[in-house]
């Protein structure tokens, strides 16, 4: 199993990340670290941590996790953000499951925010099942390494929204989804992360005309 992480001036928060990495109760995996052109002290940081350490230049997130994925070895592989925190059974669960339901290939679970002082979050809906705020979030997926790689990874032109982008080529291609009951993610919600800083025009939108694009020219 692969563990890849990939920052770009993480300093702040990435310590608790990278502790909560290291205090899994599932001790076969690795830890990938993608240094995406930091100029704080991400590298001092991560190179504290047994992680498999590489540095490139700035290219934003997606581009970091597919040069992430070119340095794993895991057939599973699972993304942490360096302001989030993992639950420390998160990497036992999802690699229990998958085992066990070989046909899945990729299983997500479900996440508990931690609202840094002076953050409210955004207008969001809640799950239809579980009932949670924000429903059940992307990265917090395990997938199985011949899933990503039938849809080519990442595509590291989105700079937003790459991981809803990746599901929708993932459900293309008919790959089966989970979604455990456990929480599997602490997300963190603080005045500089994506989920308050949204572009206008979400580009989800182009992810889904690019899908009925193709679905265009395979009916020839």
């Amino acid at each position: 199993m692969s563990v890849i992480v990939a920052a770009h001036n993480g300093e702040r928060f990435l310590e608790e990340a990278l502790e909560s990495l290291f205090a899994q109760d599932f001790v076969s995996y690795e830890a990938v670290f993608i240094d995406d052109g930091s100029s704080d002290r991400t590298a001092e940081i991560a190179q504290s941590f047994p992680v498999k350490y590489s540095y490139q230049k700035h290219q934003g997130l997606p581009a970091a996790r597919n040069a992430g994925l070119a340095i794993a070895r895991g057939e599973l592989v699972a993304f942490l953000d360096d302001d989030d925190v993992l639950p420390r059974t998160k990497l036992s669960n999802q690699a229990r499951y998958l085992r066990e339901h070989p046909q899945t290939g990729c299983v997500l679970g479900r996440q508990q925010w931690i609202l840094e002082r002076g953050t409210e979050p955004p207008s969001m809906g809640r799950d239809p099942y579980f009932g949670d705020l924000g429903g059940v979030p992307l990265g917090s997926a395990m997938i199985r390494r011949s899933a990503l790689q039938r849809v080519g990874g990442f595509d590291p032109t989105f700079f937003y929204a790459e991981d809803r982008d990746l599901f929708v080529r993932l459900r293309e291609q008919e790959v089966e989804i989970a979604v455990l009951p456990e929480i599997v993610l602490f997300r963190r919600l603080h005045d500089s992360n994506m989920t308050l800083n949204r572009p206008d025009n979400h580009p989800l939108l182009r992810s889904l005309k690019a899908k009925l694009d193709r679905d265009r020219a395979a009916e020839g």
